[in-house]
């Protein structure tokens, strides 16, 4: 059961994240004030607002909060079962406001796009998943469909599950798309042969493999996230 001895609406007027957020605007709040309008109320000793910044500070960021679990949020000092609950739906629906955001046909005719428009989902995922990005004759996109989950390392994927889904989809093309959940987006020598025996069989079945992009995170000096195998000379035109 959640206990609360201090609730928003017991704190200072200018000190309240719903009254700011209403004559401010929402760009004008913390992170952690957004937060604590979700979580409603605080925790006997410390308002919503500090059990708020004490789960930020907890996790680092917005996009690891939004990996946690239910079980992992109640782990915090004044998130119950309710509280976690509703900040998980909230961060959820946060993710799916942009997936939504990118649900029109897109041209996917570089890898640039390709991680625009996955980056945000795969950025929660703590172990790899294999997607596919299936297209059209113009290289605009169809839809994203996930073939494969593995481990923190390692994600088996035969060429059945890839063109099984291109088939159904009657694409002309696709593109490979997986994870590293370490964050260094470089290929291990599986994902270099497993890209090719993708593009063997994509010939066979005259449907292109057109790139095969790994997502990662950016480093000290690197300015992208991700890792495109064409780009890397692993594909033959």
């Amino acid at each position: 059961m959640e206990t609360s001895t201090q609730r928003i609406k017991d704190m200072a007027g200018a000190d309240r994240p719903r009254e700011r957020l209403a004559a401010l605007g929402p760009e004008a709040l913390r992170n952690a004030e957004l937060v604590a309008i979700v979580l409603r109320t605080g925790v006997k000793g410390a308002s919503a607002v500090q059990v708020a910044e004490t789960l930020l500070a907890r996790y680092g960021s917005l996009g690891e909060l939004a990996r946690a679990t239910v079980d992992d949020l109640r782990a915090t000092k004044g998130i119950g079962r309710d509280k976690a609950i509703a900040l998980k739906s909230a961060l959820t629906l946060a993710r799916r406001m942009v997936q939504e955001v990118h649900a029109a046909p897109q041209l996917m005719d570089t890898p640039d796009r390709v991680a625009d428009l996955l980056r945000e989902e795969n950025r929660h995922y703590a172990v790899e998943q294999f997607q596919v990005v299936l297209l059209n004759t113009r290289r605009r996109l169809i839809r994203v469909e996930r073939i494969a989950q593995g481990t923190l390392d390692t994600v088996l994927v035969h060429p059945r599950e890839v063109f099984k889904c291109a088939i159904s989809a009657n694409a002309s093309s696709l593109i490979l798309v997986h994870n590293h959940p370490s964050g260094d987006s470089s290929p291990s020598e599986a994902d270099i042969r497993v890209t090719r025996d993708l593009i063997r069989a994509g010939q066979l079945l005259k449907i292109e493999v057109v790139d095969h992009v790994i997502l990662g995170k950016k480093t000290i000096g690197g300015d992208r996230d991700y890792t495109s195998l064409r780009e890397l000379g692993y594909f033959y035109t």
